[in-house]
C-alpha cells in the first residue's frame, strides 16, 4: 500500500488566491476552478465581468487536466493536429488550453482550469496558482 499526498484546503485557498491575483493584475475577468485528483470540484469563482459560458469551460479544463495528469494543451495540439477523433474522447470536454495538472513527486493531486482570456493567459494564471503552493 502507497502513501498518497492530497490538497488540503488551505493548498485550495492558495491556489485561488494567486490564480486570482494573477488575473487582476492583468486585468483579465475569468472563471477559475480547482478540482481533486478525480476531477471532483474543490474551487469556483467567476470574476466581475467573466463570460458566463467560463463558468462552464473552466471546471471542464480542470477535470480534464485532473483526469489526464497533463496540461490541456497536449489535447488541443492533438486536435488540431489533426487527430479530431479525440474530441469523441468520452468524459472530456475541457480540451483547450488552460487546464493545468497539480503534480506532485509524479502523482496528480488534482488540477486548476481557468477560462476567459486568451488560453496562453488562462494558463498563465492556472500556473500561477500551482505556483503558489511551492509546485
Amino acid at each position: 500500500m502507497k502513501t498518497k499526498s492530497i490538497l488540503e484546503f488551505t493548498d485550495v485557498k492558495a491556489i485561488a488566491a494567486a490564480a486570482e491575483a494573477e488575473a487582476l493584475k492583468h486585468n483579465w475577468a475569468v472563471s477559475i476552478a480547482i478540482v481533486d485528483d478525480g476531477g471532483h470540484l474543490l474551487w469556483f469563482q467567476r470574476l466581475d465581468g467573466a463570460a458566463p459560458i467560463s463558468a462552464h469551460i473552466a471546471p471542464g479544463k480542470a477535470r480534464t487536466s485532473a483526469l489526464g495528469r497533463r496540461e490541456t494543451k497536449i489535447y488541443e495540439d492533438m486536435i488540431n493536429g489533426g487527430r479530431a477523433s479525440f474530441l469523441s474522447a468520452p468524459g472530456l470536454e475541457g480540451m483547450l488550453e488552460g487546464g493545468v495538472p497539480i503534480l506532485k513527486d509524479g502523482q496528480c493531486l488534482g488540477a486548476v482550469g481557468v477560462s476567459g482570456v486568451k488560453s496562453t493567459e488562462d494558463a498563465q494564471i492556472a500556473k500561477a496558482g500551482v505556483a503558489a503552493i511551492g509546485l
